[in-house]
């Protein structure tokens, strides 16, 4: 291990406060500066599906209270897949594997809510985030990182790591050849408390874990989250949650009946309506649940991804999550694999030798792996788009062809 090792770690998303957690957890110093004013500054998503590879991240990182609290606050796992049309006639159904145990790490298969993870994730570590610091430059002297942030503060680290999303700033200074296209999708997303009257309403299949509906050039991602234990009885550091119905109307945006420049200036209300507009011809039980949802709470997701990038000369700086591999939100690899990228970057700087060869060695070690594993979920989601594309809506057919496996 580098021993007294600075870092800063520009993003408060999963993937940055998992690393926190992990350099914390080895003894390292670290600190997470977020462009938001709180951990709740804006929405950035609902229900997320966790795998293996947050499993063994979040276990690797997390100091063992925090990964028990993790385990407590996920929802209860689906049972199975299943692909039904917008009158809910069934397509398609894959059941799970009733043999593993879904909330242990190597085999984790479970859905958690994400502010409440993400809550997990930041706990205990109130004096390492720093919040309103949006990057927006850095310079590297021999062996210190100097950050510059738009409020004119300047920082000092000896390794900066950009976990900072799909429009990372560090990402544009350091890797500018690293592109971020946008695949014309969209997904309007939105949650619909679990009431008695909406759970009179939502399909059988629904109960037994994910559906995907497909409903021509529209389609709808859904999930329940109905919590194992409620997070504010699990902790008092965590907020209160109630169980929903997770939905997300998606296509290209050429589908949605309107400029893009209008969509993208609709408040939720206007969002939640073009979504109804869109679904207005489908099942009247899935119109119930989607005119039910706490319509503030709705919100668009522009869908974009990475382009592969070659290989670079491992240095002081580095990038993990959305930073560097954005990708399409099926099978809900993005979160997963950002996990694993902390995961695997607190590894190989917990195992590194001293001085600068062991830290740039360290650093290489784990990009190189990364680009591999991150690279290649990348490009089987432009495949899948690509082979699907001639279809009226390439993405629900991604969701139906793979989430199906």
């Amino acid at each position: 291990m580098v021993r007294g090792l600075r870092v800063a770690v520009v993003g408060g998303g999963l993937g940055g406060l998992c690393l926190a957690q992990g350099l914390r957890k080895a003894g390292l110093d670290v600190t997470v500066y977020e462009r938001d004013d709180a951990l709740a500054g804006r929405r950035q998503g609902y229900r997320l599906h966790v795998d293996a590879r947050a499993g063994l991240a979040l276990e690797r990182c997390l100091p063992a209270e925090l990964f028990a609290l993790f385990q407590a606050t996920c929802c209860s796992p689906g049972k199975r897949f299943t692909v039904v049309s917008e009158q809910l006639r069934e397509l398609h159904r894959v059941g799970g594997d009733p043999t593993v145990d879904p909330y242990a790490a190597a085999s984790l298969a479970t859905s958690v809510n994400r502010q409440t993870l993400r809550e997990v994730l930041a706990a205990g570590l109130e004096e390492r985030i720093v919040y309103g610091c949006e990057l927006t430059g850095y310079e590297v002297g021999g062996k210190v990182v100097r950050l510059r942030f738009a409020d004119g503060r300047e920082v000092e680290a000896e390794l900066l790591v950009g976990a900072d999303g799909v429009n990372s700033a560090v990402r544009r200074q350091y890797l500018p050849q690293a592109e971020v296209v946008d695949t014309g999708g969209a997904s309007i997303y939105g949650k619909t408390p679990l009431t008695e009257e909406a759970l009179k309403l939502v399909p059988p299949a629904l109960l037994e874990g994910f559906v995907a509906v497909i409903g021509g050039r529209i389609g709808m991602a859904t999930g329940l989250v109905r919590l194992r234990q409620r997070p504010e009885q699990a902790s008092e550091v965590l907020s209160p949650v109630g169980d929903y119905l997770m939905w997300a109307v998606t296509g290209q945006t050429r589908h949605f009946g309107m400029p893009e420049a209008r969509l993208a200036g609709l408040d939720p209300a206007g969002l939640h309506a073009a979504g109804a507009k869109l679904i207005k011809s489908w099942h009247p039980d899935l119109r119930a649940l989607h005119a039910m949802a706490d319509v503030e709470e709705t919100f668009l997701v522009r869908i974009r991804t990475s382009t592969p990038t070659p290989a670079w000369e491992p240095s002081r700086v580095t990038v993990l999550g959305d930073a560097i591999h954005a990708m399409s939100p099926a099978r809900g690899s993005g979160a997963n694999t950002a996990l694993q990228d902390a995961g695997q970057l607190c590894r190989v700087l917990t195992d590194a030798a001293p001085g600068e060869r062991g830290l740039l060695a360290a650093i290489g070690e784990y990009e190189s792996g990364m680009r591999e594993y991150g690279n290649a979920a990348v490009e089987a989601s432009r495949q899948a788009e690509a082979e699907t594309g001639a279809r009226h809506n390439g993405l629900m057919f991604w969701l139906y062809r793979h989430l199906s496996r």
